[in-house]
C-alpha cells in the first residue's frame, strides 16, 4: 500500500513540511516518486516517522543529536538483519562489537537528557521546600 504525503502527515501527527525537512536532513529516506508524480511512502515509512517524532519529542534532542540517534538506530537494525542472516560465529561476534558503540552514541544521548531533567526535579523540590517554608512561616 502507498501513501501521499498529506496521508503520511495525517497519520504521523505531523506537517507535510515538517517530513520534507526531516528529508533533507537524512533523518527519513526520500519518499519514492512514481513516473511523474507526487511522492509516495509506506508503512514502513509512516513508523520512521513516528520513531523520529517520538524521539524528539520524548528526549527534546536537537536536529543533530536526533541525527546520531537515528544513524545510530539504522546501524545497529541492519547489524542485527545481517546477524540473523548469517551463521558464521566470527561474523556474528564482529557484527556484535560493531553494534556496542552505536548503543554507546544513544545511551549518552538518554543519559544526558536524564542528567538534565534530574537537575531540573533537584532545583524544583528545593524551589518548593523554599516556598512551603515561607507559608508555614506566614502562617504563624
Amino acid at each position: 500500500m502507498t501513501l501521499r504525503i498529506g496521508e503520511v502527515a495525517e497519520r504521523s501527527g505531523v506537517t507535510a513540511r515538517t517530513i520534507r525537512y526531516y528529508e533533507e536532513l537524512g533523518l527519513l529516506p526520500q519518499g519514492d516518486r512514481e513516473q511523474g508524480k507526487h511522492r509516495v511512502y509506506s508503512e514502513v515509512d509512516v513508523e520512521r516517522l513516528r520513531e523520529v517524532t517520538r524521539l524528539r519529542d520524548l528526549l527534546g534532542l536537537s536536529l543533530d543529536e536526533l541525527r546520531s540517534m537515528i544513524t545510530a538506530e539504522d546501524e545497529r537494525a541492519e547489524a542485527r538483519r545481517r546477524f540473523h542472516e548469517t551463521d558464521s560465529r566470527e561474523e556474528r561476534l564482529e557484527l556484535l562489537d560493531r553494534a556496542l558503540p552505536h548503543f554507546d552514541t544513544q545511551l549518552e544521548l538518554v543519559r544526558r537528557r536524564l542528567s538534565e531533567l534530574q537537575e531540573l526535579e533537584a532545583d524544583l523540590v528545593e524551589r518548593r521546600k523554599r516556598t512551603l517554608r515561607r507559608k508555614r512561616e506566614l502562617s504563624y
